[in-house]
Parts: C-alpha cells; sequence; structure tokens
C-alpha cells in the first residue's frame, strides 16, 4: 500500500477515520493524501466574473489551512515528519472528486468517516458512502465515529465463498500482517447444513493455498437472521475491522440483510468496514 486517500468535512465523525488512515499510512510508510471538498454556489452570471475567481481562490486557501490545523489538533505529529499531502478541490460532487483524485493519484485506499451512528447505517443508506462502494476503482475503508482506542488485533471477513473471496483475503492478510492481528473468516448461512459444511471446506482449502498468512481461522454460523448474528459475531470476538468484498452487483449486505433491519440493526456496529472492490482484486 503506496498511497492512502482520506476524505474530511472537518467534523467530529470524521476524526475517527483520520487515526485510521494516519496509522495505515505509518505502518505501511506509505503517502497520505488529506483531502476536503467544497462548493460555491453558482449563480448564472458568477461563473465568468472576477468576483467569483477572486472567491474561489479565498476558498481554496482557507481550506488548506483548515486542512492543516484539523490535523494538528487531531493527530498532532509534525507535517514535516510525514509523508503528507493536503487537497483541496472544488466540485458540487464529493463522490466524483474522490473517485477523481483516487484514479488520478493511483491511491490504493480510500478513507472517509461514515456521517450515521454506524457505519453499517452509512454505508448502506448514505449518498456518498454507497456511490464510493459502487464506484471506487480501489479498496475503501468507513469509519464509524469511535470513542474507544483504536485496536486492528482481530479482523472479520464476511465471505460468501466466492472465488474473489480468496483474493480479497489475501489483500486482507497484508493488512493484518502489518498489525499481527487475528483474521477470521465467517460464513453466516441459512442453507442446509451438509451443504455448507462442504462448501466451508472447499473454500478454507483454497485459502490456506493461496493466502501465506498462518493466523486466520474460519466460522461457519447457521441463523434465520444474518444481521443480527454477524453484528453479535463482531462484538463477541473483539472485532476492530470488518471486511467484505464489493460484487459487481451486489454488496455482501444488499444481498443478505432487509433494509428496515438494517435500520433497527445498524446502530449496534461501531465496526469499521474495509470494501474489496472486486475489479480491482
Amino acid at each position: 500500500m503506496k498511497t492512502i486517500l482520506y476524505a474530511t468535512d472537518y467534523s467530529e465523525n470524521s476524526v475517527s477515520a483520520l487515526k485510521f488512515a494516519h496509522i495505515l499510512a505509518k505502518k505501511f510508510n506509505a503517502k497520505l493524501i488529506i483531502m476536503h471538498v467544497f462548493e460555491i454556489p453558482i449563480t448564472l452570471a458568477s461563473t465568468v466574473t472576477l468576483t467569483y475567481l477572486k472567491k474561489e481562490k479565498k476558498h481554496y486557501v482557507k481550506n488548506r489551512k483548515m486542512l492543516k490545523d484539523f490535523f494538528a489538533q487531531y493527530i498532532g505529529e509534525p507535517v514535516k515528519n510525514l509523508n503528507l499531502n493536503f487537497v483541496v478541490d472544488e466540485e458540487n460532487s464529493v463522490t466524483n472528486s474522490l473517485l477523481e483524485k483516487a484514479i488520478k493519484l493511483n491511491v490504493d485506499l480510500i478513507c472517509v468517516g461514515a456521517k450515521g451512528t454506524s457505519a453499517v447505517k452509512e454505508f448502506l443508506l448514505g449518498n456518498t458512502a454507497i456511490s464510493l462502494l459502487k464506484k471506487s476503482p480501489c479498496t475503501l475503508m468507513i469509519v464509524p465515529q469511535r470513542d474507544e482506542n483504536t485496536q486492528l488485533n482481530k479482523m472479520i471477513y464476511a465471505t460468501d465463498f466466492e472465488p474473489a473471496d480468496v483474493f480479497a483475503i489475501n489483500k486482507l492478510a497484508k493488512i493484518a500482517k502489518k498489525f499481527d492481528a487475528q483474521i477470521r473468516v465467517v460464513h453466516i448461512t441459512t442453507g442446509k447444513k451438509y451443504e455448507i459444511e462442504a462448501k466451508m471446506e472447499w473454500f478454507k482449502e483454497n485459502v490456506r493455498a493461496k493466502v501465506n498468512y498462518a493466523k486466520i481461522e474460519f466460522d461457519l454460523i447457521f441463523s434465520e437472521n444474518i444481521l443480527e448474528d454477524l453484528l453479535w459475531y463482531l462484538e463477541n470476538n473483539n472485532a476492530g475491522i470488518i471486511a467484505m468484498l464489493e460484487r459487481k452487483n451486489s454488496t455482501f449486505y444488499e444481498k443478505h440483510f432487509q433494509l428496515d433491519k438494517v435500520k433497527q440493526m445498524a446502530k449496534r456496529s461501531t465496526v469499521p468496514l474495509i470494501s474489496f472492490n472486486i475489479g480491482g482484486l
């Protein structure tokens, strides 16, 4: 991992994401790009006026200072000691701006804060988060606001036994190695026990053959309420991260969770999510 892009709106909800991005950047000795996207209201006559151009320049200068102050307030480490870059962009779509920068700068991971009360809720219901989830050309990390210290010693991967899951787990293992973290691969299902157990054994063999990381365990849970048991599993295992594969037409969550159930259960999860885009594996 060479380049991490973190985006903020200066809110407290984005502070935890900044801390995660900073920790990852230091672990991987990666460049950390800290970005803010602003929008100037446009009138019919303003786009070509000198007043507008002066206002635009003023916003760029102002936001660059705000980004540096935001970093200093919550990280405190001298900027000169880090491979750090502050980027300000004017765009009426935060998603489009982030995607453009991610492609242009060859970013390996985009890190954003969840505006909702949990990452799961924002990830399914938030416009920016879900747009990034569908379109991100690289790994995406969505971090809910957390009061406790960042702990990354246990990482959960939710699988549907797809071949691409193996490649995603391999990418997760590269992150886990930096923290000497355990990876627990879980499949929660309503399926028939004999058939699912056979699939699990096949999947284990594939992962162990292709992923060079010893600290991986596997769990199989039979349940009629996949979301509720997944949230229980995260809490019971003191998970620091949940990771999953973003498929072309659906996500693990969209495939298995009814929207009303997500609304009811989402507040119980405070676990950051890592989404591996299937096109980037």
